[in-house]
């Protein structure tokens, strides 16, 4: 049989007035809980007491089982007390953060967001006019002879193809090979603008032209069938590569900070020659710094010149386009192309306190 615990009524009381004075000073409901624990629960002098007056004398055994009843008593008052007494100061202080005043004005109304898509291309804008350079918009629908014939698209050029381009009006007919005659078209790319603008305003130019282009592709997360464009053109005498790439790297730097920079990998388009994909040194890309491609440029086709009416050995000029939806998804890390053009204002929202 286990030895029998010796009742001890001084360290009982002793134990409880401790642990009423605890109690009285506990500051929240975690640490009260805890004091209970301490003084009631198991291991404690109060259960200690009462196992041991099961081995005192018959004649003592009442007495000792009435002063750990008022002991009892006093601590569960105690306790009570402060629990009511910290439950009502916690809800006060949950209201107290709940409140709402209702004299302060309110917006009834959403004011809504402005999208990040025009705040880009006005940075852009800015770039281009920070250099001296003019900004050009031409029309969005164009003729065919703009868009592609002038830009020294032959007339069996893959683009030209009806799964490439919005036709809306002119002729339909076909010719053998399935390729669409004369028409006006939803313009494919800004680039239209170009020789509009070296027949109108002549040379030298320095031009950038911003703005949307239509192709015939469908919604997924990279592409979707109206997007924007910058092309840039300068035409002047003894314009050179270089000058081409001194212009990207700077555009490089004002879009994605100063540790970016551009390189150009030999390419072909019909408008330029020699032709060169453009590359963007990206610090921010997903699994560590690397080359991602940004778009296309070159030197002016010597025939784009002379649709214009300029003689190619006399002015030489460079040429180049980025999209600006890939310029924003590299920028702010966007994954999915659906979020710029969904007009949930909750996208919108995040760039607000950008601006």
């Amino acid at each position: 049989m286990a030895e029998d615990v010796l009742f001890d009524a001084g360290t009982v009381t002793d134990a409880v007035a401790e642990g009423i004075y605890k109690i009285n000073r506990a500051s929240n409901l975690e640490e009260l809980k805890a004091l209970k624990a301490q003084y009631t629960g198991a291991g404690s002098a109060m259960v200690a007491a009462s196992k041991a007056v099961g081995s005192l004398p018959g004649d003592q055994r009442k007495g000792a089982g009435q002063l750990l009843g008022k002991l009892r008593a006093d601590f569960g008052r105690a306790y009570g007390m402060v629990e009511s007494q910290l439950k009502a100061d916690e809800e006060a202080a949950r209201f107290a953060d709940e409140t709402v005043d209702m004299t302060l004005p309110v917006r009834r109304k959403p004011l809504g967001a402005r999208h990040p898509l025009p705040k880009l291309l006005e940075d852009v804008e800015d770039f281009f006019v920070s250099m001296g350079w003019t900004i050009s918009s031409g029309p969005e629908v164009e003729s065919e002879w703009y868009d592609f014939d002038a830009l020294n698209f032959g007339p069996d050029h893959p683009a030209r193809q009806m799964q490439d381009t919005f036709y809306v009006k002119g002729n339909q007919a076909r010719d053998a090979a399935g390729f669409v005659g004369s028409n006006m078209v939803l313009r494919t790319q800004t680039s239209s603008d170009q020789v509009r603008a070296l027949i109108s305003k002549g040379v030298p130019l320095y031009i950038a032209s911003p703005g949307r282009v239509f192709r015939t592709d469908e919604l997924d997360a990279t592409h979707t069938p109206v997007f924007h464009q910058c092309e840039a053109l300068a035409v002047d005498r003894h314009l050179t590569m270089g000058d081409l790439k001194g212009v990207l790297d700077k555009l490089a730097v004002t879009m994605f900070g100063p540790d970016a920079k551009s390189r150009i990998r030999p390419s072909y388009f019909p408008f330029t020659e020699p032709s060169a994909e453009i590359d963007l040194w990206f610090p921010d890309k997903k699994g560590g710094p690397g080359w991602i491609e940004w778009g296309g440029s070159g030197m002016v086709n010597p025939n784009v010149l002379k649709s214009a009416g300029l003689d190619p050995d006399e002015y030489t000029g460079f040429a180049f386009g980025v999209g600006m939806e890939r310029t924003l998804l590299l920028r702010h890390d966007i994954n999915d192309m659906h979020d710029l053009v969904e007009g949930d204002v909750r996208f919108s929202d995040q760039f607000v306190m950008g601006e």
